[in-house]
């Protein structure tokens, strides 16, 4: 973002910034959406879009990382009413919600699965730490009693990678059955890879 929004007015061209923008990713591919249609899709000028973003890309960023905020807040949920130390039933329940979250979020869907995020939007959510690879760490080292290492950083960020383009595969499948095989064997292959 060019400038934190600190009135309620400006506060609410960025959510209608976001809105506009999120509609048009739940009907268009990312490659025909341009400021200009996102300005008119939020109802406002191309001007007031650039006070506060300095292009496409910074939108699409701060609506992916919204989203993986939003879903590492319901996914802590979720875990915390099942402690699990099983880790690949662990794991499961992991890529279980990120696929229902997808399925509720077609622009959240269009973002994650076309690999339309920046790469320095990307590195931040998949440091050690940060979106569902964190809690898995979390899980792995205070459940689990893994050693808290760069190995485990490393396994972790190599598990990620692989887990989203496996999530993509899976969504190109023809039908929802193809899709779930796939999902299956990619948590098999996953958790014998970290467990």
């Amino acid at each position: 973002m060019r400038r934190t929004p600190v009135q309620e007015r400006s506060l609410d061209t960025i959510q209608q910034i976001y809105a506009g923008t999120s509609a048009l990713l739940a009907e268009m591919p990312l490659e025909q959406i341009t400021t200009s249609r996102i300005a008119e899709a939020a109802g406002i000028s191309v001007g007031a879009l650039y006070r506060f973003f300095p292009g496409k890309q910074e939108i699409i960023d701060a609506i992916a990382v919204r989203h993986m905020d939003e879903f590492r807040a319901r996914l802590q949920k979720i875990l915390l009413k099942s402690l699990l130390a099983d880790g690949p039933k662990f794991l499961s329940k992991v890529v279980d919600a990120y696929v229902a979250f997808l399925d509720e979020r077609p622009d959240f869907r269009a973002i994650a699965l076309g690999q339309h995020v920046s790469a320095t939007a990307k590195s931040q959510q998949t440091a050690p730490g940060a979106g569902p690879g964190g809690l898995v760490r979390l899980f792995m080292v205070n459940w689990l009693g893994v050693k808290s290492s760069a190995s485990l950083d490393l396994k972790l960020r190599i598990a990620t990678e692989a887990g989203e383009r496996l999530i993509a595969y899976a969504y190109a499948q023809p039908t929802v059955e193809e899709r779930k095989k796939v999902l299956a064997e990619m948590k098999e292959l996953l958790a014998a890879y970290l467990f």
